[in-house]
């Protein structure tokens, strides 16, 4: 029996050696295992799931610390976070707990089955939770930094009128040579927003570039290049080194960035500042890169050679600041002003609330939240708060203090001379030059003229001062910019007496006055002022534009020995009060006023440097006042009734500082005296003349010695029948000619070459019966006004080129004959430019034969075409299918409108419907 089963061993040794090579011993033994030690294995996986989940709970809260970093997931923990997931353990259980029912191992043979199944997923759930924590305790590594989109979205903010800066701003970037971008505009006006929203535009166009990085530049007035460079490194998911110097990092930066095709936005550039000591490389075409920067001064996109891809941004316009305006209120206060009931009182003054934020988005967005829950009767208090000072609104402060940082970036005479425009009115325009001549007085430029011109460039960079209309010599101050210089005078230890332009009957009280250092009373309806106030610390005591002034009290000026600037223009007072006090006094305009003498004692103010007496209608004698004002600098009779009708009165050598005189001469031979090599003649900038009895002709050539001759007015000469402006003279800077009641004036002859009219930007002829055309006006340049009234013989403005052709032949055949053979009348334009490149305004008046203007063409910078009593007139030479982008009005009776002859239906209707305004 032995043998046999040693016998049957032997035989099965070699099958069970197989089976084991197989590993299917080992797999019977652990099923046999599992089947048998079932509750002690559930025991232990009862234990490792308790350990697992300590594990887990562990990884997920370093996993949630990384996410609230903004980074993501390391992808082998997620792996693992899955794997957990995918356990089941909780089924487990519950096929354990139902296998617990059965207590005999072989009731049957399917619960035995079912045991060993049950047993062998409750072992391999234990080898996985045991794999599970070891590896959980293995992890070191949580999260990292996710890689950077190439656009990172910015907060979505709700626009209003951006429209048309957005679509300026796509067209530049999509032009392949524009490849650093400006747009600038004053502080408030909706920069940063217009940033935002094309950062987020990229995102459409992500595929053309491979990084987007939007950096705020400014938040002080030192450049935080440590603050941009973490930015740049944060979007290219660069390492970052504290120790690591700036240069060296700038340089990592360059060559990172120089790999790649970026856009890169810089809002709020404060100051130049080179692209590489950041680590930006400076994009080009080559590169396709792009850089675009927001900036309040356009001379620091200028610096940072934005000056080829330029935007200004614009306020908004009425309706846009409307639906701004309207987002800020309440639902309530919005339905209150916004129901078209007749009686809405609130809805006008939430408009006028609304007009006078000037269209500047900021102050929309803070008034508007400041009577967002306004209701009806509240509306009126609240635009009388907001005229008469509105820092007393909410909010108001802090808009203020951002808008102050462009008045704080300003050197302390800057601001003063920014601080002094706050003394005209609200509304309309600024003269460059008075407020240059003001400051000169008030010592603000120490006698530096061009020094006035650059800060005034300067304050209109920094868009303290906004250039009006198409004008380079006015400015005018927006709405709350001037609110913003009155909150900074009145925080200061000075004291301004501002009212101007109030519509004003009487004049502030005398005790208002006596603090005050500046007073401006100007453009208001006052008649008197019958008090004599005590205000020695006045220096600037501007009164213009009071029509009716016609009386001051005798000692009005008794107090006021530090005044320095006194203005009483267009006024009509007959006659100076007691001036004996006015020891400072160096600006004294008495211009467009009844004034019949000057003080006898005017002499005694010795610093008067700038004195003008122009358009003085009653003026009687007042050289011998003048001529002992050694240090006048600005002397201006021009078109005054005092004139000089004998050579021996002109008796100014005298004034050896006069730096500029207007002068009206009423004799042809004063006129050949003035024009001598002498320094009278250079200091002649503006030329009146009048009634000049038995002169013949004017040739402009002759006025050589006037070299600074700006305006030439002609007037009353009444034997007066050419006018020559030859080729002779090349130094002419003449600006402004107006000839006006010239009965005898048949021609003006202009040399077909660049000629002494080539600077000539405002034409004016009136009353000169006996001239046909101007033909002769194509070649002004830069002619920007055309005035022609009254003049009966005038049958065409600009001659045809049919006509023109005829003319030419006869002179040209006549000039063999001339001793200037230089001259034609021409229409000939032979500089190779267009026609009226510059002309803004066209006014005809009173012209009964003219027929036609001239043919039609373009008028690139027309503004306004004004037409009266002119019924012969059939045709303008404008076109709907022409560019008139400038165009704003077109004024003229309806009947003269309705029997014009157009082309085409279509042209009038398109003309009609936008422009024309019947008058």
């Amino acid at each position: 029996m032995a043998d046999a089963i040693s016998a049957a061993g032997s035989c099965l040794q070699p099958l069970c050696e197989c089976l084991d090579g197989t590993g299917m011993l080992d797999a019977a033994a652990r099923e046999v295992a599992s089947f048998l030690h079932l509750k002690s294995n559930w025991a232990d996986l009862d234990k490792a799931k308790k350990l697992l989940l300590a594990v887990e709970t562990t990884v997920r809260a370093r996993v949630t610390a990384e996410v609230d970093k903004l980074n993501i997931c390391d992808p082998q923990v997620q792996v693992w976070l899955r794997r957990i997931e995918e356990l089941q353990l909780d089924a487990i259980d519950e096929d354990y707990s139902q296998l617990r029912k059965y207590s005999c191992l072989g009731q049957c043979t399917i619960h035995a089955h079912r045991r060993a199944s049950i047993g062998r997923h409750v072992l391999e759930a234990l080898d996985e939770a045991n794999k599970l924590i070891e590896e959980g305790r293995r992890f070191k590594k949580f999260g990292f930094k996710p890689l950077p989109k190439i656009v990172d979205p910015l907060p979505q903010i709700e626009t209003f009128g951006l429209e048309t800066m957005l679509s300026q701003l796509h067209d530049l970037f999509e032009k392949g040579d524009s490849n650093i971008i400006g747009v600038w505009g004053q502080g408030g006006v909706g920069k940063t927003t217009l940033l935002h929203v094309f950062n987020n535009d990229l995102e459409k166009k992500a595929h053309d570039y491979q990084v987007v990085i939007f950096i705020e530049v400014s938040n002080s007035e030192t450049l935080n290049i440590v603050e941009i460079q973490q930015t740049i490194s944060e979007r290219l998911n660069l390492p970052w080194n504290d120790a690591e110097p700036i240069a060296k990092r700038a340089r990592f930066l360059i060559k990172a960035l120089a790999r790649k095709r970026f856009v890169i936005l810089l809002d709020d550039v404060r100051k130049k500042f080179r692209l590489e000591d950041v680590g930006i490389p400076t994009p080009d075409t080559k590169s396709q890169s792009k850089l675009i920067l927001t900036s309040r001064y356009q001379e620091v996109c200028f610096q940072m050679n934005a000056q080829r891809s330029l935007i200004k941004m614009q306020i908004l316009g009425n309706d846009a600041s409307w639906e701004l305006f309207l987002s800020k209120l309440s639902k309530e206060a919005s339905a209150a002003v916004e129901s078209l009931g007749s009686q809405n009182t609130s809805r006008e003054h939430a408009m006028a609330i609304a007009r006078s934020c000037g269209g500047l988005p900021l102050a929309l967005n803070v008034i508007g939240t400041a009577v967002a829950g306004l209701e009806e009767g509240e509306w009126k208090s609240a635009v009388d708060a907001i005229d008469t000072n509105m820092e007393n609104i909410d909010g108001v402060d802090e808009m203020f203090g951002r808008l102050k940082y462009s008045y704080d970036r300003l050197t302390t005479t800057q601001q003063q001379c920014f601080l002094y425009c706050t003394l005209f009115p609200e509304y309309g325009s600024i003269s460059k030059e008075q407020l240059v001549d003001y400051w000169l007085a008030e010592g603000l430029l120490l006698h530096d003229r061009e020094n006035g011109y650059l800060i005034f460039r300067s304050l209109v960079s920094a868009c303290l001062l906004q250039a009006s209309g198409s004008m380079s010599s006015k400015v005018k101050m927006h709405h709350v910019i001037r609110q913003l210089g009155l909150w900074l005078v009145n925080k200061s230890d000075t004291k301004f007496l501002v009212q101007p332009g109030m519509a004003l009957d009487n004049a502030p009280s005398a005790g208002e006055w006596n603090e005050a250092t500046r007073i401006s009373i100007m453009s208001n309806n006052i008649t008197e002022l019958s008090f004599s106030p005590k205000c020695k610390n006045v220096t600037t005591l501007l009164m213009q534009n009071n029509p009716n002034l016609n009386k001051m009290s005798y000692g009005f000026f008794r107090t006021m020995s530090s005044l320095k600037v006194l203005d009483l223009s267009h006024t009509a007072i007959t006659s100076l009060p007691e001036c004996d006090a006015l020891v400072a006094l160096e600006h004294l305009n008495l211009s467009h006023t009844h004034i019949m003498r000057l003080p006898e004692r005017l002499w005694l103010l010795k610093e008067l440097r700038h004195l003008d007496l122009s358009v003085t209608v009653a003026l009687e004698d007042t050289m011998n006042n003048c001529s002992k004002l050694h240090k006048l600098k600005v002397l201006n009779l021009f078109r005054s009734h005092y004139g000089i009708r004998d050579v021996d009165n002109l008796n100014l050598d005298s004034l050896k500082e006069l730096l500029f005189l207007g002068i009206t001469i009423y004799a042809e031979d004063v006129l050949k005296k003035l024009n001598m090599p002498r320094p009278l003649a250079k200091s002649t900038h503006r030329l009146n003349l009048k009634y000049c009895a038995d002169m013949q002709s004017i040739k402009i050539s002759d006025l050589s010695h006037m070299e600074h001759l700006e305006e030439l007015y002609v007037e009353s000469c009444y034997d007066l029948n050419t006018v020559v402006a030859d080729a002779e003279l090349t130094t002419s800077q003449l600006q402004f000619l107006t000839l006006s009641v010239l009965p005898s004036l048949e021609s003006v002859l202009v040399a077909p070459m660049s000629h002494n009219f080539q600077y000539i930007r405002k034409l004016i002829i009136s009353h000169c019966p006996k001239l046909l055309n101007i033909t002769w006006v194509r070649g002004l340049q830069l002619l920007e006004r055309l005035v022609i009234s009254h003049c009966d013989g005038v049958l065409e403005i600009v001659e045809d080129e049919e006509q023109c052709g005829e003319q030419m032949k006869m002179q040209d055949h006549a000039s063999d004959e001339q001793e200037d053979h230089a001259m034609v009348e021409t229409s000939r334009n032979d500089t190779g430019q267009s026609d009226f490149p510059k002309l803004r305004l066209i006014v005809l008046t009173g012209l009964k034969k003219l027929r036609s203007i001239c043919k039609a063409r373009e008028f690139p910078c027309l503004e306004t075409l004004r037409v009266e009593d002119c019924p012969n007139l059939r045709s303008i030479p404008l076109s709907c299918t022409h560019n008139y982008g400038k165009l704003k009005q077109i004024c003229g009776s309806v009947e003269w409108w309705e029997k014009l002859q157009w082309e085409n239906k279509e042209e009038v209707a398109c003309l009609n419907s936008k422009y024309f305004i019947p008058i």
